[in-house]
């Protein structure tokens, strides 16, 4: 295996089976509810997501911090103090300032350790979009690719992981200035579900809509067949918001209708579970455009 290490955020939503089994390392996010701020850990060390949601659901208000410089700088210096090579693959910058923040503490490492490589991508990713952008880089270092060369393999490939969710709460889109407040309430009203993914600028996008649950959760695999490239030989990963039996609905979707074998399924993190809610539902995938 290459000796370089692979840092990401914890909004990648990557649990900690996962993050052991791909060797990689993961720096948490912050998120504050119930007046108290916490640190979204692969292995939930400070919060389980059942009890986050749950405080959700009971009209607790959650708000979420970026990674600053200074984290950045205090996961990587010794990593590279210890004469690793080290290529972070950082949460949207399309929603977050987390990439900036990792762009900025690169630089200033790359002057104070110049015989070290330390690279940054900007996956243009969130949630499990992120996760299999990271999975699918790591499985590329096993191969015996260079630090360099698996880089430009995410950066080739980045807008070929397709997001596509659906939310079960429109207040929380809300909130967030997603969706205008007459919206929420009517289409909470009429059960609209709103689709929605991320776009080639790493922003969340509505793109649709549906008359209930069932027909959204429909909405996500009718959009992943037109654009998927081989989904049978394809890893699918599907994230919730504490709804893991929708989630099996998705995951037999998928296996039903393109022969799917290999299905991974994690909790959307509180990181960006504050901003999409209780029963959000994402199926992310390789296709031939976002």
């Amino acid at each position: 295996m290459s000796d370089f290490v692979i840092l990401t955020d914890s909004s990648a939503d990557l649990g900690e089976d996962m993050v052991r089994q791909l060797d990689i390392q993961v720096l948490p996010l912050s998120f504050t509810i119930g007046q108290q701020t916490y640190h979204n850990h692969p292995d939930n060390r400070e919060m389980d997501p059942h009890a986050f949601y749950e405080m959700l659901r009971r009209g607790e208000v959650a708000t979420t911090s970026a990674v600053n410089v200074a984290q950045y700088t205090d996961a990587l210096e010794p990593l590279l103090q210890g004469g690793q090579d080290v290529l972070v693959l950082a949460f949207s910058s399309g929603l977050s300032t987390t990439y900036n923040s990792s762009r900025i503490a690169v630089s200033e490492l790359q002057e104070k350790y110049p015989e070290r490589k330390i690279y940054t991508v900007d996956t243009l990713c969130a949630s499990l979009g992120q996760g299999l952008l990271v999975y699918l880089a790591a499985r590329e270092r096993e191969k015996g690719r260079s630090i360099e060369e698996v880089r430009d393999w995410a950066e080739e490939n980045k807008l070929h992981l397709c997001h596509q969710f659906t939310v079960d709460d429109l207040h929380f889109l809300k909130r967030g200035g997603r969706i205008s407040a007459t919206t929420a309430v009517v289409g909470s009203m009429l059960q609209i579900k709103p689709v929605l993914h991320v776009d080639n600028e790493g922003h969340l996008i509505n793109i649709g809509k549906a008359r209930g649950r069932q027909s959204s959760l429909k909405a996500l695999v009718d959009k992943m067949e037109k654009t998927a490239i081989d989904p049978a030989h394809q890893v699918v990963f599907i994230s919730h918001g504490d709804c893991l039996e929708d989630a099996r609905t998705v995951e037999q979707m998928v296996k039903d209708r393109f022969g799917v074998k290999e299905v991974y399924i994690n909790y959307v993190g509180p990181v960006i579970g504050a901003h999409s809610g209780p029963g959000t539902l994402a199926l992310f995938y390789v296709g031939s455009e976002r």
